[in-house]
């Protein structure tokens, strides 16, 4: 079954014009989750920080590269895989939870899999496992955040497709709505996904305030806590 996109490219540009720790901020005047859920740990790291925020729907699967796959072992031919990525509405971002322990013994997209990945409509690649050949995957204006980088694909497989997975302590579902920059990655949660630029200009805007008065001349403990005072 095709997942329906939650917002219109209108709705997705504007959340892409925000970094993702005002997203976060903004989900948080919600109270839609615990602050200390939604988004990834330090233990995935964006690969191009001078990328602009990544936004789209997630395509989730699960992967090994330690060892050869059980059945089969060519990933030449994945029409399975590459059909359920066009399942989830686009932009996609391809989420794959590495299995191994420790993950990253392979890594599964380099160039030639980050060239067939954009071809079906995929912004980016997020996994706790590794990534390799950064230049050329960069020069195609292709995501990448992972957990550590590789030199070789090693017997890098999928052997699940379309699940729930966990990736850098955050739990992905297929279709979710994925947030990402240079900070890090988190998921935006549907009923809230349209308000939130709306929401989160506005923090924006209350946070500039307490910057500009620190910069000014007329900085003093009292002003501050008249405009800290603004922002509840």
């Amino acid at each position: 079954m095709r997942v329906a996109p939650l917002l219109t490219e209108e709705e997705l540009d504007a959340l892409r014009q925000f970094d993702t720790c005002m997203i976060s901020n903004a989900i948080e005047t919600f109270d839609a989750r615990l602050r200390n859920t939604g988004f990834a740990d330090a233990k995935v790291r964006c690969m191009f920080k001078d990328a602009p925020p990544m936004v789209g729907y997630a395509v989730t699967g699960r992967l090994r590269s330690g060892e050869p796959p059980i059945v089969g072992g060519s990933f030449r031919d994945r029409v399975d895989f590459w059909n359920s990525i066009l399942e989830i509405p686009a932009p996609r971002i391809l989420v794959l939870e590495d299995m191994d322990t420790p993950p990253g013994r392979g890594a599964f997209v380099g160039d030639m899999h980050a060239a067939i990945l954009k071809a079906l409509g995929c912004i980016g690649y997020l996994t706790n496992g590794a990534v390799r050949e950064l230049p050329a995957v960069r020069a195609m204006g292709f995501q990448l955040f992972a957990g550590s980088v590789a030199v070789s694909h090693a017997y890098a497989h999928i052997f699940e497709i379309a699940t729930v997975v966990k990736v850098g302590g955050m739990e992905v579902r297929p279709g979710d709505l994925l947030h990402g920059d240079r900070h890090g990655v988190l998921t935006v949660p549907t009923k809230i996904a349209g308000k939130i630029p709306r929401v989160a200009e506005g923090l924006r805007q209350a946070e500039q305030k307490v910057i500009n008065l620190c910069r000014s001349r007329d900085f003093s403990v009292a002003k501050l806590r008249e405009v800290m005072n603004t922002l509840r």
